[in-house]
């Protein structure tokens, strides 16, 4: 219930406060979303698999964000961040999309 909401209290002072997000930054910040996607539908698989570790989670979570907003800046660095990008977002589609299928087979079950 905790992470409910800490989830809409986040949303509600995105919502209210309207925070810029720095121009350095911006072209991360859509990768870092998606890698924290992906950590958050793979924290919902494990909870209904039984399996799931807070601390699994959290390393998952920022690992996921850190690795993907660095291949997005060396590939700035490299003269190729739209490809690095679009690689990482593929990637990390793919494993939200396998992840809610396996949420979506556990909770109705079919």
């Amino acid at each position: 219930m905790i992470p409910v909401l800490g989830l809409l209290v986040g949303l509600a002072a995105g919502l209210l406060l309207h925070p810029a997000v720095p121009l350095a930054v911006q072209p991360y910040l859509p990768i870092a979303v998606i890698a924290a996607m992906d950590a958050v539908f793979g924290g919902v698989r494990a909870v209904l698999d039984g399996i799931f570790s807070d601390k699994v989670f959290v390393v998952s979570f920022l690992s996921n964000v850190v690795v993907a907003a660095f291949i997005v800046f060396l590939g700035d660095q490299l003269g190729v961040g739209s490809q690095l990008s679009t690689g990482v977002v593929v990637v990390l589609g793919i494993r939200i999309f396998s992840n809610v299928a396996s949420i979506r087979r556990h909770v109705f079950r079919a």
